[in-house]
């Protein structure tokens, strides 16, 4: 072997993908920047498909949409598809294969956990951290090595039904979480890893009117200061490799096609040296919804000069014509291999080269296993109490207790989308002719899906394949008697007696347990969320606040649980309600973590990553407006709030969340004075002064000086869970860098300036029990993106 050889492992992995470009054809090159369904290579059982030699002649680089009920059967078929690639093609390059990983592995079999609003309420990064390190596990060992997540958008418009995928309303905690999705995922070494695909690259989660695709509006400090804060803190912090763009436009610009957004931003100003993944058809939105290039060879060409180095899921712009345009000159080969050479670093850093084959073996019941606790742990820290008053914890034993309301018997609505039930649900209807509008979908699914899922009630499916039980079942094992009746769907009504039957059983009980909320379902059925599913009025539906006004009727005492994945406004029933329990969608162990905070089996913990405002009409109300800006804005004079018919701040702010304790915060001590170059120390002691162990969630929210431009009146700069048995105290010290408040100033240069930093200490963001402040001396201090700070570091001392 030649030591200039790419087949030698020993050479960094840069080298080996130069080496290899030198010895590709052009229509090699163009194929690594595609990719290709799996059904036109293998059948179902993993052998190989009729036609497969002649399609492995141009073997795209990437395989799109590949899954199955069963990992055994995948390996299988992940293997044979390797095989063909390394065996079959003239240079044996191996092909990188992606599925959905979310909130697990989108792939039966294998563990599901709470979705992305779920996993911000549990404000515990390295419990996300530990989530990702098993996903990386089971993804490497059926043979797939990129994941398309996590969300990144940081989601200010609760219209928007992608709100649950997101980690929430504000940039830190989006960050934070982000971070550690990234480093559980990729590993020490991604030659261990499995690739992370941050979405949608970039300010997707502020789409116009809250529609999906929709423009985003936002000029360059927002775009760099806020929205890009979470992805540039995952390429600092944790290596990031992969970005997915937004299908949104920037500026009037698509950004798949954007020059500025995919390489002056992502990779000249935050540093990226990954390679960007096109989100599913997003060329062809290009040509056809956005109109922004006439056919798709051109915006193939504006595609490839803007920095989109790979096209999925099958070739539009970077189709067969794509070749013969760079030989005509319509494209610059030059970018053809900076896209290229991308790509196979790449694979090379992942070893697909030296392991490109999954697992010979695959324990079925292992797998289905792994995770089962962390993901009832996240369960368990995300379920938010709102508020209590005192009716929580019920008392067990031999009460009757009604469980009312669309959640009261339906664990699938745990599940919501870019969960691997709801995808195949969402796939077996398609195959049904039920739904012809799945962004990426492909004729040729039909008769592969027929033999991989076959049609199966979705309640049927998370029970027996997920062990999920509903929210009655759970306060089953609690109560002496449950008595349970739906009352209503979703948004729709049932039979005509159903809300008197739900009317009865409460009559018949001592405590009812209203279960509310949404359903996230792929672009059909009775759902509130999910993607292409978005909502003009936020209200809680109609049907379900008659049917809680009908139960309150009966002078009975209720809870009220809403189980959702973005804020809802509540009705005067539910808010007049003696207590109200917020639990995002929680995998099959959602509805078991909500009936243990009921009974007292868990003290909750949980804290809102989003806003809830009183009324649609308040949107935008997310905590870290700009000073004098919405409801962060003086009053008028002689007015005593913002709105003549409404108050303007939210019902439950963010960081918001109960406990059954109580806490203090006292002995705040803080640094009076840094430079640009150092760090505040802030600190304070943490009490439990109840009489049951609980969990405090501490928050710092800082103002950023600027001289002229208007900040955000405050900031998320740090947060700490501290477990606290009664009686006990902990001090817990923030370290903030000066680097950390950095902000694109009025010159556009992105500094850290003087000034002086006002900050509190509370347990939400309105929550402004300690305060203080500290000077930042010095001149303004120019910051390049490594020499930016995005994360606070915490210490928790005993007392």
């Amino acid at each position: 072997m030649s030591p200039q050889d790419h087949r030698d492992a020993s050479l960094p992995s840069g080298l080996r993908a130069e080496l290899l470009l030198r010895e590709m054809t052009l229509e090699e090159k163009c194929a690594q920047l595609t990719a290709g369904w799996p059904w036109f290579l293998v059948r179902p059982d993993g052998s190989e498909a009729e036609g497969a030699e002649e399609v492995i002649k141009t073997a795209p680089g990437h395989v799109a949409g590949l899954t199955a009920d069963d990992p055994a059967r995948l390996a299988r078929m992940t293997g044979e598809i390797q095989r063909q690639y390394v065996t079959r093609t003239r240079l044996g390059i191996p092909a990188l294969i992606h599925q959905e990983a979310l909130n697990g592995f989108c792939a039966g079999g294998h563990m599901v956990f709470p979705t992305g609003t779920g996993l911000a309420s549990a404000w515990s990064p390295d419990l996300v951290e530990a989530m990702t390190d098993v996903i990386r596990a089971q993804m490497r060992r059926i043979g797939f090595r990129q994941a398309l997540a996590p969300v990144m958008d940081v989601a200010l418009d609760p219209r928007w039904g992608r709100v649950h995928e997101t980690y929430g309303e504000d940039p830190y905690l989006s960050a934070a979480l982000s971070v550690a999705y990234t480093r559980g995922l990729q590993g020490e070494d991604l030659s261990e890893g499995v690739i992370a695909t941050a979405k949608h690259f970039l300010g997707y989660g502020l789409a116009s009117g809250g529609i999906n695709l929709s423009a985003y509006e936002g000029g360059a400090r927002r775009t760099r200061d806020l929205f890009a804060y979470p992805f540039e803190a995952a390429i600092q912090l944790a290596g990031l490799k992969s970005v997915m763009n937004s299908y949104a436009t920037v500026d009037g610009v698509p950004v798949g096609v954007s020059r500025e957004i995919l390489t002056d931003l992502l990779r000249g100003t935050l540093g990226f040296d990954g390679f960007v993944a096109s989100d599913y058809t997003t060329l062809e939105h290009v040509v056809k919804r956005q109109g922004a290039a006439a056919t798709p060879e051109a915006a193939g060409a504006m595609a490839i000069h803007a920095g989109l180095d790979v096209e999925l899921p099958t070739p539009y712009g970077y189709g067969k014509e794509f070749a013969e345009a760079v030989r005509r000159g319509e494209v610059d080969e030059r970018d053809v291999d900076t896209c290229v050479l991308r790509v196979l670093q790449a694979k090379f850093e992942l070893g697909l080269f030296e392991n490109p084959y999954p697992a010979d073996r695959i324990d079925l019941d292992a797998t289905a296993r792994e995770g089962e606790e962390v993901s009832r742990e996240l369960a368990r820290r995300g379920v938010v109490l709102a508020k209590n008053d005192g009716l929580l914890p019920l008392a067990g034993g031999g009460r009757t207790v009604a469980v009312i309301g669309p959640h009261a018997d339906a664990p699938s609505l745990q599940f919501p989308t870019y969960t691997y039930p709801a995808w195949r649900e969402m796939i077996v209807r398609m195959s049904q002719g039920a739904l012809g509008n799945q962004v990426g979908a492909d004729p040729g699914l039909a008769s592969w899906n027929d033999e991989l899922f076959p049609p199966v009630d979705p309640e049927t499916f998370v029970r027996e394949r997920h062990g999920a039980r509903s929210l009655a079942e759970a306060v089953q094992d609690f109560a002496g008697t449950v008595l349970v009746e739906p009352g209503t769907g979703v948004t729709r009504p049932l039979d005509a007696e159903a809300v008197e039957r739900a009317v009865d059983i409460a009559g018949r009980s001592d405590v009812v347990v209203l279960a509310l909320g949404g359903a996230s379902l792929w672009f059909t059925g009775d759902r509130t969320e999910g993607e292409g599913s978005d909502s003009a009025d936020i209200s809680l539906p109609a049907e379900q606040v008659a049917l809680a006004e009908a139960v309150a009727a009966t002078g009975k005492p209720f809870v009220v649980v809403l189980f959702q994945g973005r804020a809802y406004s509540l009705p005067e029933v539910v808010r007049d309600a003696a207590a109200i329990v917020i639990a995002p969608y929680g995998g099959p162990f959602g509805p078991g973590a909500v009936a243990e905070v009921l009974f007292g089996a868990v003290n909750p913990s949980g804290k809102l990553p989003y806003s809830i405002p009183r009324h649609t009409g308040q949107i935008p109300v997310y905590h870290h407006q700009p000073a004098g800006t919405g409801y962060r804005n003086p009053l008028p004079p002689g007015v005593n709030r913002l709105y003549l018919d409404l108050e303007a701040t939210p019902l439950y702010p963010f960081g918001h969340g109960l406990s059954y304790t109580d806490f203090t915060l006292t002995d705040l001590s803080g640094d009076a004075e840094i430079t640009t170059e150092g760090t505040a120390a802030i600190g304070a002691t943490v009490t439990n002064t109840g009489s049951v162990e609980g969990t405090a969630t501490l928050q710092l929210y800082v103002r950023i000086p600027a001289t002229g431009v208007a900040q955000p009146a405050q900031q998320l700069a740090g947060f700490a869970r501290v477990e606290l048995e009664a009686g006990a105290s902990r001090r817990v010290t923030f370290r903030l860098a000066a680097a950390q408040l950095g902000h694109t100033n009025v010159a556009r240069e992105f500094a850290v300036e003087p000034g002086t930093v006002p900050y509190f200490l509370g347990f939400d963001s309105d929550d402004r029990r300690l305060e203080g402040a500290f000077t930042v001396a010095g001149k303004p201090r120019l910051l390049a993106g490594p020499e930016r700070s995005f994360l606070s570091e915490t210490q928790i001392d005993q007392v």
